[in-house]
C-alpha cells in the first residue's frame, strides 16, 4: 500500500514544474504552519512530488474613484497586497461591474500594471458588458486577449469556443479565489480563461461557439 493513501485528497489545481502548466494535484500531506500550512502534493499528470507553501495573504485597502457615467463617489477597494491589477480589468462593487482605467503608485505615477499594495490610488468606470481576459496557449507560444460579454455569461472548464476564426478549449479559469480546471463561472467572477487547442476527439463533436 502507497504510504500516503491514509492521507491522500484531491484538491485544486496548482502550477508544476515539470509539466509546466497548471495541473490537478493529489494531498499526500499536511503540516500547519502558523495561520496557514505546508502540503506534500503529487501531480497527478507527471507524478511528481513536490512542497506547496499555503499562506493566507495579506489584505490592502485600494483608494479607488468609481465613475457611472456623469456620476463619481470615492470608495476604498479590498485585494489581496500580492494580486496584480491592470489597467482593464473588471471587478466587482456590490452588484455593480467596474473596469480599472487608471493605476497611480505611492508618487503619483501612472502605471499600466501594479500589485495592489505599491497602488497609491486607482479609477474605474461601470460597464454595461464584462471584459474576460484571455490566455491563449499553444505549444510553447502562449498570447493574451480579451472578449466582451454578458457579466451573467457562463463559461464551463473543458468547453469549447471559437476565437479569431479558431475553435480551443477552456483549459482553467481563475477567479479571485484561485485557478480551477473543473466547474463552470459567471463571466464577472472570472479573473482569466486559459484556452488550449482542442484535440481531434473534441473538435469533430464540439458544437459550441461563442
Amino acid at each position: 500500500m502507497d504510504e500516503f493513501d491514509e492521507d491522500e485528497v484531491i484538491i485544486d489545481v496548482t502550477s508544476c514544474s515539470k509539466c509546466a502548466d497548471i495541473t490537478e494535484h493529489e494531498v499526500l500531506k499536511r503540516s500547519k504552519k502558523g495561520t496557514g500550512e505546508d502540503l506534500l502534493v503529487r501531480c497527478i499528470e507527471c507524478g511528481d512530488v513536490h512542497n506547496l507553501e499555503l499562506r493566507p495573504p495579506k489584505m490592502v485597502q485600494i483608494k479607488t474613484t468609481l465613475s457611472d457615467r456623469r456620476d463619481s463617489r470615492f470608495e476604498m477597494i479590498e485585494s489581496d497586497d500580492d494580486e496584480k491589477l491592470t489597467v482593464g480589468d473588471i471587478f466587482e462593487v456590490s452588484t455593480e461591474s467596474y473596469k480599472i482605467t487608471r493605476i497611480e503608485d505611492s508618487t503619483s505615477r501612472q502605471r499600466r500594471r501594479l500589485r495592489a499594495k505599491y497602488i497609491g490610488a486607482m479609477w474605474a468606470v461601470r460597464v454595461d458588458q464584462a471584459v474576460v481576459p484571455i490566455t491563449m496557449t499553444e505549444g510553447e507560444k502562449s498570447w493574451a486577449t480579451s472578449i466582451e460579454c454578458d457579466p451573467e455569461k457562463v463559461f464551463s472548464c473543458g468547453t469549447i469556443m471559437q476565437m479569431d476564426g479558431r475553435r480551443w478549449r477552456i483549459r482553467a479559469l481563475h477567479t479571485g479565489k484561485g485557478r480551477t480546471l473543473t466547474g463552470k463561472r459567471v463571466a464577472s467572477e472570472i479573473r482569466r480563461l486559459y484556452l488550449h487547442p482542442p484535440d481531434e476527439k473534441e473538435d469533430r463533436f464540439s458544437r459550441y461557439r461563442y
